[in-house]
């Protein structure tokens, strides 16, 4: 039987329960193996009985928090250091090279783009549409950063934004330089751009075809959703809130930045409205008045808490994007970093959310936000009729076909 590596960056809850997802519909048809460099997600994986190895350098929790605010665009400079990419590559060649599995499949570890070049060993990418930034701007359905959403700026027209927010794309490809050292030291052309570096032979976009209106090269294939099904219980403070009163499911995912957690947790005091918050992962540093109509928790499993929901507000990860599309409800969305901006704009388009950039955020925004769309049955529509593509798409199995179809025919 053939092996498949999974290569997480544990620190992730989506990719790590992408990965998991797909390994589980994969049991009995390959070998399944788990690499980390670390990451308080690793217990999921530890969990569904999957082996891991553990490779270094580890990631520690300063080098986790560094990772963040450069993927947020909140702090300038590398990933990682040079030799810190060396030790990547040359711990994971090693182990390639003695498992000689028939592919490895990640999300977001770059350093696999370089080992399995080196190695010869076919990668396959996790990956979405609105991750092909450069082509987003390019078929102009791209909106201009919230990075640059500032009062200096905002007088400016929107063609001008869009141009500085295609320089920064640009610019962002800066920090593939580390990688690119290293890739020529191993006689490898350097990969120049960002999105070459995070590209695969295979790319599998974890979403339906629906979602964005990219046209997309061959290499990428569609395979629906793939929600988190965390098996963890569910207070019954949730099952237990009174049903006369909305509800709202409020989630950052595990990239949320606690200070904007904080201020719309707070903004929702004497709101006609419940809210269930699983944020507390992100609240623990903070020092927050969490108001009466708020029940903060820490991880649920969202595929059946959101459905609870009239209303999401999220951050716009893909993960949480899915989930919320899946459970049928209108979207707020305030997005942490690009990606998750382009995620909410494309349920904008289909007229179902509302994004508001976190540069103009105030608790009454949002609040103003959730109120249109609880009073918008358009909008409701529109989501429950998205609700029914997703479902189609929503099964792991239709990425073990890929597999399968790919790195099993002759078995």
């Amino acid at each position: 039987m053939k092996t498949l590596i999974f290569s997480p960056t544990a620190c992730n809850l989506a990719e790590t329960t992408r990965c998991i997802e797909i390994a589980k519909a994969c049991k009995g048809k390959f070998n399944i193996y788990f690499i980390s460099y670390g990451g308080e997600f690793e217990n999921l994986i530890v969990e569904e009985n999957f082996q891991i190895q553990h490779l270094e350098p580890v990631l520690t929790s300063e080098k986790i928090d560094h990772i963040y605010k450069i993927d947020q665009g909140v702090k300038f400079g590398y990933f990682f250091s040079v030799d810190e990419i060396k030790q990547q590559v040359k711990s994971e060649i090693k182990l390639f090279e003695y498992i000689n599995p028939a592919c490895v499949i990640t999300g977001f570890n770059f350093s696999n783009s370089l080992s399995c070049r080196i190695t010869k060993t076919p990668l396959v990418w996790l990956t979405h549409s609105t991750w092909m930034m450069q082509s987003l701007y390019d078929a102009g359905i791209a909106t201009y950063m919230d990075m640059i959403d500032l009062p200096i700026l905002n007088q400016l027209p929107e063609s001008i934004l869009l141009w500085i927010s295609r320089k920064i794309m640009t610019l962002s490809n800066l920090m593939a330089r580390p990688y690119d050292r290293v890739a020529m030291s191993y006689g490898l052309p350097p990969f120049k751009t960002m999105e070459r570096l995070w590209e695969g032979d295979y790319n599998l976009l974890a979403e339906p075809d629906e979602f964005c209106e990219l046209t997309l090269p061959h290499s990428y294939h569609y395979i629906g959703p793939l929600i988190g099904r965390l098996d963890i219980p569910i207070p019954d403070v949730i099952y237990n809130l009174p049903k006369d009163r909305p509800i709202v499911y409020f989630a950052m995912g595990s990239s949320g930045q606690p200070m904007t957690v904080k201020k719309i947790i707070e903004g929702f005091s004497g709101k006609p409205y419940n809210v269930i918050a699983p944020v507390r992962g992100i609240l623990k540093n903070q020092t927050v008045d969490i108001p009466s109509n708020v029940f903060v928790t820490g991880w649920l499993p969202a595929h059946k808490v959101n459905p609870l929901a009239d209303v999401s507000v999220i951050h716009g990860g893909i993960g949480t994007v899915m989930t919320a599309c899946l459970s049928g409800t209108p979207i707020v969305g305030v997005s942490m970093m690009p990606e998750q901006q382009f995620n909410v704009d494309c349920l904008v388009r289909k007229g179902f959310a509302i994004r508001i950039s976190k540069r103009r955020l105030t608790p009454e925004k949002v609040s103003c936000a959730i109120d249109k769309l609880m009073n918008d049955p358009v909008a409701k529509k529109k989501a429950k009729d998205f609700q029914k593509i997703v479902q189609k798409w929503d099964n792991p199995s239709i990425a073990l076909e890929f597999l399968e179809n790919t790195f099993n025919r002759d078995i």
